[in-house]
């Protein structure tokens, strides 16, 4: 298994780079179920982050994307389960991706409710204001 760091997957699902999406088109190529690339939570959240405030990617496109990764059997997706839950949030909902990974993952760790400044988040995942 090799790790991957999230400009890797910028260039392979933005493809705006010849050679760097040639490299990563080569990589990604290059996994397999027994020899599967890793992505870590932090990637995902970088990576929708690119996409959203650097290359302007819609809501559409982002789920497109997560749910490429996440059934992906050449990738092993760190808190895969959590992740996904955190998916069909956003998918549902109005709430960005990151603020449905954090209150998915604050849920599945126990915490009785996740605080928040965000209104949107509170109003629209359950978080709470921190008032």
């Amino acid at each position: 298994m090799i790790g991957l760091d999230t400009n890797i997957l910028v260039r392979f699902f933005t493809r705006d780079d010849p050679i760097l999406t040639a490299k990563a088109d080569m990589l990604m190529a290059s996994l397999s179920r027994n020899a599967p690339g890793y992505v870590a939570i932090a990637v995902l959240v970088e990576l929708i982050r690119v996409m959203r405030r650097i290359r302007g990617a819609t809501r559409s496109e982002v789920a497109r994307v997560l749910e490429w990764l996440l059934k992906s059997r050449e990738l092993v997706i760190e808190s895969h389960a959590i992740v996904e839950s955190a998916f069909l949030l956003f998918r549902e909902t109005s709430a960005d991706f990151p603020d449905c990974l954090i209150q998915r993952t604050c849920q599945s760790a126990g915490c009785h409710h996740t605080a928040t400044f965000d209104r949107k988040a509170a109003r629209v995942i359950g978080m709470r204001l921190a008032l």
